[in-house]
């Protein structure tokens, strides 16, 4: 695969016959198999031709032995006689992960069972050896998903931690006065957010060890987190026309500003989370129905949205210009290689990006900015941009009820932009509910308005199926009184 970087023979030769050529020949078509340019390889593969070099003066006489030479190399590479004077510490361990990472990479598809040096992990199940079921309870009785899992292996992580410093090696022995210490000590470097995370998570697990039998007594009492007020922090949320702005300044002429503007898109329209945004996959745009499925929410449930024009055709646009040729069925991928999905971590990445570079100055910039946005307000009927000025943000046509409709999904402190509208429907005309269970859209069949319930969850209560339960919803939704009972054909649940 070598032929496809490399142009002049003699540096084919030079490369194939040296001691460790046949190496650099496989990395180079794992390489290729990942879709990286040919300056990527053209800077690794003289970093890997040294260090067979460097391993063969050495003694190295088989592949296996590699491993043991690669420190050496980085610190006689970075500390080599010829090297330019005046590098500072901080600039030589830059120099030495660079030289690591690609040496690292071609030893893993060469040397079984090769890990090399990574990243600083957590161990995957703190107290194993005392509690090793604790983790299968959370997964299986408890039903949490594995992100869930990990906050809770990074907050019994530190508590073990502590336990060993202190010298306490039996959970049998735990006290009052410990937990209470461990909190103390750990409670200045956390959030207030994070402190009632790392209570939550400690409070379960105290419970676990008296329910198996672990400690005599019940701990979990003496773990009080620290009180959460709604609304007592400043709102994160930005303006219409800082949200507009921002999307201004996407450059859409690469394919990183296609990506960037779809999935911004995808956050400001329907308020998705990073993580639902980087988990979309092909399979979730239904393009025949106009509908849009986002199926890993949070706590398992999924949801359904009409699909936007303004955002089915932004998203069509990456599709076509900018998404790279891979087998892989996520929608939004790395513009380098190697094509894996992004993250959720790149998502909120991209957005904190963006609004620093509109100029936006907002506390925690992120991707949750924009889904306070969303949750705080409904985007004006004559949003539009010059490339699509006939969009009417989030009303649009869909082919439902075998006939054309409207569908509006309303957010929760946006109640009066469709106050006077709602208001307006149960005046002239009386409406009755159709109740399905698992569902919560109210369709009003006259004015072609569907207002998604679930978007009201702070403060409307789940419907029960009755008159006076649906009264009580429209009530709050409209804030004003409904002056008779729910009757007709005006209002139905679909």
């Amino acid at each position: 695969m070598l032929e496809r970087y490399y142009v002049r023979p003699e540096t084919l030769d030079r490369i194939r016959s040296a001691w460790i050529g046949p190496l650099v020949d496989q990395y180079a078509t794992w390489m290729l198999e990942r879709g990286s340019s040919a300056r990527n390889l053209a800077k690794r593969v003289p970093v890997l031709l040294n260090f067979g070099a460097f391993a063969q003066r050495e003694g190295a006489t088989d592949y296996a032995q590699l491993p043991a030479q690669v420190e050496q190399f980085i610190n006689f590479w970075v500390h080599r006689p010829d090297r330019r004077r005046g590098v500072v510490e901080r600039a030589q361990e830059e120099i030495a992960t660079d030289l690591r990472g690609p040496i690292q990479q071609m030893l893993r598809l060469v040397v079984p069972g090769f890990v090399g040096r990574t990243r600083r992990r957590f161990p995957h199940e703190p107290f194993l050896d005392q509690v090793p079921a604790f983790f299968s309870y959370l997964r299986q009785e408890r039903g949490l998903r594995d992100k869930t899992i990990e906050q809770y292996i990074h907050h019994l992580w530190a508590f073990d931690v502590y336990l060993k410093r202190i010298g306490l090696q039996d959970l049998h022995a735990l006290s009052p006065v410990v937990v209470s210490c461990f909190l103390t000590e750990r409670g200045p470097g956390l959030r207030p957010g994070g402190l009632h995370n790392c209570c939550s998570v400690l409070r379960v697990f105290l419970q676990y060890l008296h329910r198996t039998g672990v400690v005599a007594r019940d701990l979990k009492p003496i773990v009080e987190a620290p009180p959460a007020y709604r609304l007592a922090s400043l709102p994160r949320s930005i303006t219409w026309d800082q949200v507009q702005h921002m999307l201004e300044v996407v450059d859409r002429r690469t394919a990183l500003g296609r990506r960037d503007y779809a999935m911004l898109l995808l956050l400001v329209t329907y308020g998705l989370r990073a993580r639902e945004v980087a988990a979309l996959q092909l399979d979730d745009l239904e393009w025949r129905q106009d509908r849009l499925r986002v199926p890993e929410r949070k706590a398992g449930h999924s949801t359904a949205y009409p699909l936007s024009p303004l955002v089915g055709s932004a998203i069509v646009d990456y599709l076509k210009q900018g998404r790279p040729q891979t087998s892989s069925r996520h929608v939004f991928l790395r513009v380098m290689a190697p094509y894996i999905p992004v993250t959720h971590v790149a998502v909120a990445a991209r957005v904190a990006h963006y609004l620093h570079k509109a100029g936006i100055a907002v506390s925690r910039a992120g991707s949750h900015t924009l889904r306070h946005y969303s949750a705080s307000r409904t985007m004006p009927s004559d949003v539009g941009h010059q490339a699509h000025s006939g969009q009417k943000g989030l009303l649009k046509t869909t082919r439902d009820w075998s006939r054309t409709r409207h569908s509006f999904v309303c957010h929760s402190q946006a109640v009066e932009e469709t106050q006077e509208l709602i208001a307006r429907s149960i005046a002239t005309r009386p409406a009755i509910h159709r109740w399905c269970p698992g569902e919560r859209l109210l369709f009003h069949r006259q004015s072609g308005l569907q207002i998604d319930l679930r978007r009201f969850n702070r403060f409307v209560p789940e419907p029960q199926g009755n008159y006076r339960s649906v009264n009580a919803c429209l009530r709050q939704i409209e804030g004003h009184r409904v002056a008779q009972d729910v009757y007709g054909d005006a209002f139905v649940f679909q």
